[in-house]
């Protein structure tokens, strides 16, 4: 290490720590008149919302809550889980977001693991809850999240037994009185759990100073750079990713920050998600392509499509493929693709159009568009082989994505083992095996477990994907690898039909390999058998489940051709 010269420093002088209390107070200097609205049942100014959030602090010590202390979230995406995002972290305790779309099994070892004392819960869960609660072994009290408040106020007075009472009830008798204090900006301040191929869900932790930086991050690259043009001015925010996939991808954080108008809608519901788009003024959303897909098929979408031109969607999760983004596009929505993972909390490339690039035609910013994104401000990221060496960034070569950033998790919470394996080399593994252009372009190939090896060569699952989505009549695909006794591995392909179309699996290999003669395909992307399905499986968070799909759907894809 170089020998510096650090600055000296007096007893009087202050350093003010990096805490989620400081992106709050942020929101009321400037636009506190601007509204948090849930669904069509609540709103309320930053005015309201910051009491709010100090009435829960309160309420939250009055059930014994106190520093290093977790409190869990059961909930949809909602003001109340945003009143959670700062009333939890800033009294010094730790937030987990429980995943509700795990099995009880995994939940309750989340639950378990995190050492949960306190249980947010909204009615729809309940029976998630009874299933597991004889098996829980810290939770002291459960809180009751109930929506049929916001029409009758009575309504939530019948609470479980062993329940302290109903949110809305308990936050308002409240005191508004709590000075958010200060402590070390390397304080635990969120959990939550991420699921592998092997083994237990792996807990994921953040600090006040991660996510304080991840937000200046986004408020670089989303604001400053204009890779989003969010502002607060003109810009309403709705998440239609859940807010406990990796906090809504940072963005309340940052949308609260700036007191943009910001608007939750539950449960997700297509013709409520397009009404609050309408009547809301929404323009900026992310979500993963399930999402993305099922709304753009709705009959609903042709209905809105004249209110759609200033909706700005941010796609991760899994490929926005080129299909996604044109019928996206044919609406009127500028859609754009990032990339992350949980425990990059998670933003490290956005999709960034340069001057030059904006003034190309639509088919060619597709393609820039469907790309991962260029590298986030503040990120350093490689590429590297099997044995540890650095890949050039030539946008050939084919390397491990592994990142360093300032907001990067440091491990996974009691598993030692995995956390060196996730920084073996003193970089953060990804899994993901991309090419990166000399301008920062990241471009991904597949995850590391999903690439095909077939003949000798490697086939990109999601570039096959993406030729599927570009036949007209196929709604989603998913491209696996199977064992072949003569090639290694052979890709086959599960294909969700659009209503009113009679596709067959001869119809769309001639089209593939018509393509092939034309070169615009290598030959190994034509897939051995194609499988028509109802739907493609999906994980918790709506990523396509390879996994699941490589072995509980083996014989099916061995052994139909449809």
């Amino acid at each position: 290490m170089i020998q510096t010269k650090l600055i000296p420093r007096t007893t009087e002088a202050h350093e003010p720590p990096m805490l989620i209390k400081n992106l709050l107070a942020q929101s009321l200097k400037y636009e506190p008149q601007r509204e948090i609205v849930y669904r069509d049942l609540f709103r309320m100014n930053y005015v309201e919302f910051n009491r709010r959030v100090r009435q829960l602090a309160n309420t939250l010590t009055d059930l014994g809550v106190g520093p290093g202390d977790t409190v869990a979230v059961f909930d949809w995406d909602s003001h109340r889980y945003l009143e959670c995002f700062f009333g939890v972290t800033s009294i010094g305790a730790i937030l987990h977001t429980v995943n509700v779309r795990l099995s009880p099994a995994q939940i309750l070892y989340t639950m378990n693991h995190a050492q949960d004392k306190v249980v947010l819960i909204h009615e729809d869960f309940l029976p998630i809850l009874n299933a597991i609660k004889d098996q829980i072994t810290t939770v002291d009290t459960y809180v009751l999240l109930s929506d049929k408040v916001y029409a009758d106020p009575n309504a939530g007075g019948d609470v479980p037994a062993g329940f302290s009472g109903e949110y809305e009830a308990l936050v308002k008798g409240a005191s508004d009185q709590y000075e958010f204090p200060d402590f070390d900006e390397n304080t635990w301040a969120t959990t939550f759990y991420t699921t592998g191929t092997t083994g237990n869900p792996k807990g994921v932790y953040f600090s006040h100073r991660q996510l304080f930086m991840h937000t200046m991050g986004l408020l670089t690259y989303i604001i400053g750079y204009e890779a989003m043009s969010f502002k607060g001015s003109s810009d309403v925010y709705m998440p239609i990713t859940p807010m406990f996939h990796v906090h809504a991808w940072g963005f309340p954080f940052l949308a609260t920050m700036m007191s943009a108008k910001q608007v939750y809608p539950g449960r997700y519901e297509p013709e409520l998600l397009l009404k609050l788009l309408i009547t809301e003024g929404v323009t900026l959303s992310h979500c993963v392509p399930t999402i993305m897909n099922m709304l753009v098929n709705s009959p609903a979408a042709q209905k809105y499509r004249e209110n759609l031109s200033r909706w700005k969607v941010l796609i991760g999760g899994s490929a926005l493929t080129k299909g996604l983004a044109k019928a996206a596009m044919d609406l009127g929505i500028t859609i754009s693709q990032g990339y992350g993972m949980s425990e990059t909390a998670p933003v490290t490339a956005i999709v960034y159009l340069n001057e030059q690039e904006k003034q190309l035609p639509i088919d060619e910013q597709i393609d820039l568009r469907t790309r991962a994104g260029r590298v986030s401000p503040f990120v350093e990221m490689r590429l590297m082989d099997d044995d540890g060496n650095f890949v050039p960034h030539d946008g050939q070569s084919l390397g491990e994505i592994v990142v360093k950033c300032p907001w990067a998790t440091q491990g996974y919470y009691n598993d030692p083992e995995r956390a060196a394996e996730l920084w073996k080399g003193g970089w953060l593994h990804t899994g993901d095996v991309a090419s990166i252009t000399p301008d920062y372009w990241v471009m991904i190939a597949d995850r590391t477990k999903d690439v095909i090896k077939t003949g000798g060569e490697w086939v990109s699952s999601l570039d096959m994907e993406d030729a599927l989505s570009q036949v007209e009549g196929v709604a989603e695909s998913a491209v696996v690898g199977l064992p072949d006794d003569r090639w290694g591995e052979r890709p086959h392909a599960l294909i969700v039909q659009k209503p009113g179309f009679n596709l067959t699996a001869d119809s769309i290999k001639a089209g593939l390999q018509a393509k092939v003669e034309q070169g615009e395909l290598h030959k190994w992307y034509v897939p051995d058998r194609i499988v028509f399905v109802p739907e493609i499986p999906k994980t918790s968070v709506g990523k396509i489940d390879k996994k699941k799909i490589r072995s509980e759907m083996k014989d099916l894809i061995l052994g139909t051709v449809v």
